[in-house]
């Protein structure tokens, strides 16, 4: 089985300066650097062949490429219980556009559609008993954040294994964007475990 999601891997040169924003908040699990990332569409544990399906089916994706920003700092969850807190991406038809494709192909491989709206985010810590005003003194404290535009020249199909220091990312398959509509593979899905 993979436990897979598909999204967009920040420049490293992002990932370092969102890093920086990573601390001050007691009990919060911060995503490392290396691991920020904007997901597209999770689709979690699914066996070689689903995922054989689901690669097969992204791989007729035509999208262009684009910039994108990110853009404010906020929360999910409610005021007595936040569960993340999350850098804001700035709206964008293209990538918007191409989320849309992205859920096509995901259900036309035979998976169920997404129910939740999507809501372009990139996660930097994950919260459990997070006191709400020290929460908001963070927020305040980094606001306002905006980092970009930076290019987005394609979009990665990722497998997330579990351990005990969080979540390990391995980028699949990267599904190249193009301004010319046509489609392009950089890397064969590959199943075989690390």
């Amino acid at each position: 089985m993979l436990r897979l999601f598909v999204g967009i891997a920040l420049p490293e040169e992002v990932q370092v300066r969102l890093g920086m924003l990573c601390s001050g908040l007691p009990n919060a699990r911060w995503v490392r650097p290396e691991n920020l990332h904007m997901t597209l569409r999770f689709i979690g544990e699914v066996g070689e062949d689903v995922a054989e399906d689901v690669d097969d089916s992204l791989q007729g994706i035509r999208a262009q490429s684009f910039s994108m920003s990110l853009s404010g700092l906020g929360f999910f969850g409610n005021g007595r219980s936040p569960r993340q807190v999350w850098v804001g991406v700035e709206r964008n038809p293209l990538l918007l556009h191409l989320q849309e494709k992205i859920e096509s192909a995901i259900v036309r491989a035979g998976l169920p559609p997404e129910r939740r709206k999507f809501v372009p985010h990139v996660t930097l810590a994950r919260l459990r008993g997070q006191n709400v005003a020290r929460l908001q003194s963070f927020l305040s404290v980094h606001e306002p954040f905006r980092e970009g535009p930076f290019a987005v020249d394609c979009f990665t199909l990722f497998s997330s294994k579990l351990s005990h220091n969080g979540s390990i990312y391995r980028a699949e398959a990267d599904y190249l964007l193009s301004s010319d509509q046509a489609p392009k593979r950089e890397r064969v899905l590959s199943t075989e475990s690390t």
